[in-house]
């Protein structure tokens, strides 16, 4: 299983004096709280944006942006805003960037933010826009950060980690002057699925889940997860008993280890941050479901079940171009069809 950072313990480290993080934020953010943030008029032709926290306003398409979000440097790059600043989630990549959003890059060295989101760093940078659309940041932490810039946060009607792909990118895209080009990409990704969709008539109405097995904890990605997204973008369903699993607010389920057969789907899609699974292998229940039995089992490696996890405007067709083929031999029907990534994984009946 990609381990989902994004689901925090909150953490309080203490600074100097021992007065902790938190309480200084608070602090900041009362302080603050006295001196209202400089927003433009909307007759100027300003950008105004509702969210969750309240309203953002831009008085001009922003250039200098940091990303605070942990997955919206990818629509940033695809739309060919370079941030000056990247929020890490996971991984090894330099300035936080995955092979699949590396070559909208180029030359540039964002700032790397690995941690809880310092307020002195962002401030030094000197940004017209803070993107914290899945952040997580609290709502002390956005008061603080709109004395530096307008910040973007999630609507109201989306879970802090909910909102989807393409109105993140559009969003995105009009803050920063490229309406236009995000509507594009958006179109382009939806047709990337859709002709998916059209070469294989027969993935609609059939079930697919996306599961994981995670320290001896097994379970399903759920509801608006990108994972789960991911599948239902391609016109599966998941099983009626995921989907009775499946909360606005919730991203996954732990199952029963007595009891997998919630991930008996026509397509089992296997949910790994590595290479080799030798505990999936060996996992006894699994051997129980009728999707190994059938050979309609899929392995999704370290690479791809970050792409699937990111669920951005970029990573998604990655995903796709590299799945399309597996996904496709795991619900023909036939238990005579290899799947590639099963076989490498060692996952074939």
């Amino acid at each position: 299983m990609t381990k989902d950072c994004r689901q925090r313990v909150p953490s309080v480290p203490l600074l100097r004096g021992g007065v902790s993080r938190r309480a200084l934020i608070g602090a900041l953010a009362s302080a603050f709280l006295s001196q209202p943030v400089k927003r433009a008029s909307a007759a100027t032709g300003a950008l105004v944006f509702e969210h969750a926290y309240g309203i953002s306003t831009l008085d001009r398409p922003a250039g200098r942006v940091v990303s605070l979000g942990y997955t919206t440097q990818d629509p940033l790059l695809a739309l060919g805003v370079v941030p000056l600043a990247v929020r890490q989630w996971f991984g090894s990549f330099p300035y936080g960037v995955w092979p699949w959003a590396q070559p909208h890059l180029g030359d540039a060295k964002p700032q790397l933010l690995i941690g809880e989101v310092s307020m002195e760093r962002v401030a030094a940078l000197n940004p017209d826009l803070i993107v914290a659309i899945g952040s997580g940041i609290s709502k002390a932490e956005y008061r603080v950060l709109s004395h530096i810039a307008p910040v973007l946060m999630h609507e109201a009607d989306d879970a802090d980690y909910g909102t989807p792909w393409d109105k993140t990118t559009r969003v995105i895209g009009r803050a920063t002057g490229k309406t236009g080009e995000a509507a594009s990409l958006v179109s382009t990704v939806r047709k990337q699925f859709a002709d998916a969709r059209e070469r294989h008539p027969y993935w609609k109405g059939k079930t697919a889940v996306a599961g994981f097995h995670w320290r001896s904890q097994t379970g399903a990605f759920t509801g608006a997860d990108t994972r789960a997204a991911f599948l239902a973008e391609l016109g599966f369903r998941p099983t009626d008993r995921v989907a009775e699993l499946s909360g606005a607010e919730e991203f996954y389920a732990n199952l029963s280890p007595e009891d997998l057969s919630p991930l008996d789907a026509d397509v089992l899609v296997w949910i790994s941050s590595f290479d080799e699974a030798p505990d999936l292998v060996t996992l006894p229940m699994r051997k129980t479901l009728n999707a190994h039995h059938e050979g309609r089992e899929v392995f999704a490696g370290a690479l791809l079940a970050a792409a699937m996890s990111f669920g951005s405007v970029l990573s998604l067709p990655f995903v796709l171009e590299q799945l399309e083929t597996d996904i496709a031999a795991a619900a023909d029907g036939r238990t005579d069809t290899i799947v590639l990534s099963a076989q490498k994984a060692g996952l074939l009946p």
